[in-house]
């Protein structure tokens, strides 16, 4: 996380990082066909290479959306309401899709007017309209689609000219855009896009490009 992405993250929060309390939601890094065990690990343990939840929060909890159903609702809601972040990790964007609407998190979502939620590639990804059929690599049933949560107007494309990724190019992020058709942005991972009741920000120390931007909603 560079200087520009943690200072747009202490500005949303409205305080110091030690003064906020934190929940980071593992659950994406299970997913898919490439999910294991170690990923929601390093994540959780602060080893993962991208700066969540070792920032020097107040205090850090694990909320794992496949145990939700199995707990009284008004226990974890209260849960999610007394925080001042969602820390939302990657991993399959379809996985942690279906398992925001089984927990109810995503029918919570929208009524959480004071907490920052701050997601990593499927945890970005997961408030699209859709991810297109190049990350669609696991669907919860047969004939799904790519569609995901909508909680905001534009798509995403990870990790662009990521050395570990190397088929995430511009020149793929192009075709990429044109199935998608909508407004979607590429960005790489000194870039965040900073959403808020004022409009889309990018946040960038990097290389980022916004396709389709006549279907901005105004």
């Amino acid at each position: 996380m560079n200087a520009s992405i943690l200072a747009a993250l202490v500005d949303l929060l409205g305080k110091p990082i030690a003064e906020a309390r934190a929940l980071c939601i593992p659950t994406a890094g299970y997913g898919g066909p490439y999910g294991d065990p170690d990923g929601p690990w390093r994540f959780i343990s602060g080893r993962s290479g991208d700066p969540m939840t070792e920032l020097g929060w107040k205090s850090v909890g694990v909320l794992e959306l496949t145990s939700l159903p199995g707990i009284d609702k008004e226990r974890w809601v209260s849960w999610v309401r007394e925080a001042d972040a969602l820390l939302v990790n990657g991993g399959n964007t379809l996985y942690l899709c279906h398992w925001m609407r089984e927990s109810g998190l995503a029918d919570l979502l929208p009524s959480l007017r004071d907490t920052v939620y701050v997601g990593l590639s499927a945890g970005s990804l997961v408030l699209t309209p859709r991810i297109g059929e190049d990350f669609a690599s696991w669907k919860p049933r047969p004939g799904d689609d790519d569609s995901t949560l909508g909680l905001v107007d534009f798509s995403i494309f990870p990790h662009l000219d990521l050395p570990d990724h190397p088929d995430r190019t511009m020149a793929k992020a192009e075709r990429w855009a044109a199935e998608i058709k909508g407004p979607a942005y590429a960005i790489d991972a000194q870039t965040a896009i900073k959403v808020t009741d004022g409009g889309v920000e990018v946040i960038s120390e990097g290389h980022w490009k916004l396709f389709n931007p006549a279907a901005l909603t105004p």
